[in-house]
């Protein structure tokens, strides 16, 4: 009579594979929602107290900002700032990573230590640094007044100009990092091609390597803007007072004036309003690469 052997279970190491692969992704969403998203709600509920005291709900706070000419003025001042910001990171950076392109693997390499060493220097550092280079007695006036451009030093502090000229250095990294990435996986050979079928370089650039590029600048350019418009020290220290953007009116009413629901209110129009333009240049990326891949 033969005798049937079970097989034995194979030890179990308490170790058991999730019933789901949302279950790994659990942790990092409960911290989300605990530092995030409840710091958020609670930011909203701030808004609509009536009271600086905060013992009452009202409209009142986001009617003193919304029916006011001036804070729509200091919006479009931050949008308008962080747009020129864009502007000046993709005119010099989008050169720098068409180099990059076309350089040797180790030069590829020292690019991109160049681009990535401003990270290691803190930021408040970076801006008092240009604090010297556009003062009276900086490199740039030392510089201007040398060549003879100017009979008298440019007042560049407390000015648009050298706000915006230190917001490129600055955040010039945010929009370098992820370009030089997609520029670096273009294949070679959709150059040739172009270059074959009678394409002018500048017509391969526009029509080849630039659609191509799209996803990469797009997500630079949003780095770039939400960087810029929400750069309180920046904004403080190369601005100075004369220059009023939004972070710094959060600044002043929540720490100077001490009215916790305004400054909740300008916190909330700050973030609809970098947002809603966010949308618009992921939109303008999507529509690019879908263009070329479609």
């Amino acid at each position: 009579m033969g005798v049937a052997i079970a097989a034995a279970p194979a030890p179990s190491l308490g170790l058991s594979a999730p019933r789901s692969p949302w279950a790994l992704a659990a942790p990092l969403g409960l911290a989300y929602a605990a530092f995030f998203v409840a710091p958020l709600l609670m930011l909203i509920a701030v808004s609509f107290y009536a009271d600086e005291r905060m013992t009452r709900f009202g409209l009142e706070q986001w009617q003193r900002f919304l029916f006011d000419a001036f804070h729509w003025k200091v919006i479009a001042d931050t949008l308008l700032l962080g747009l020129k910001a864009v502007a000046a990171t993709v005119v010099l950076g989008f050169p720098l990573a068409l180099v990059y392109r076309a350089a040797s693997p180790a030069w590829q390499r020292v690019l991109l230590f160049i681009v990535v060493m401003p990270l290691l220097t803190s930021v408040v550092v970076r801006t008092f640094a240009w604090i010297v280079i556009l003062g009276r007695e900086g490199v740039v006036n030392q510089l201007v007044l040398g060549l003879g451009l100017a009979a008298e030093p440019l007042r560049l502090l407390q000015t648009e100009l050298g706000l915006v000229i230190s917001l490129t250095q600055i955040e010039m990294p945010l929009l370098l990092l992820p370009l030089l990435s997609v520029m670096s996986r273009i294949d070679p050979n959709l150059m040739d091609a172009s270059a074959s079928l009678g394409a002018s370089p500048w017509r391969t650039l526009f029509r080849v390597i630039l659609p191509l590029a799209a996803p990469g600048l797009a997500a630079g350019c949003l780095l770039v803007f939400a960087s810029a418009t929400t750069a309180f020290i920046s904004q403080s220290v190369i601005g100075g007072g004369r220059l009023v953007y939004l972070p710094a009116m959060i600044w002043q009413q929540a720490m100077v004036a001490a009215h916790w629901p305004f400054a909740a209110t300008i916190a909330i129009a700050l973030l609809l309003s970098v947002s809603a333009v966010l949308a618009v240049i992921a939109h303008a990326g999507r529509v690019a690469g879908g263009r070329v891949h479609g």
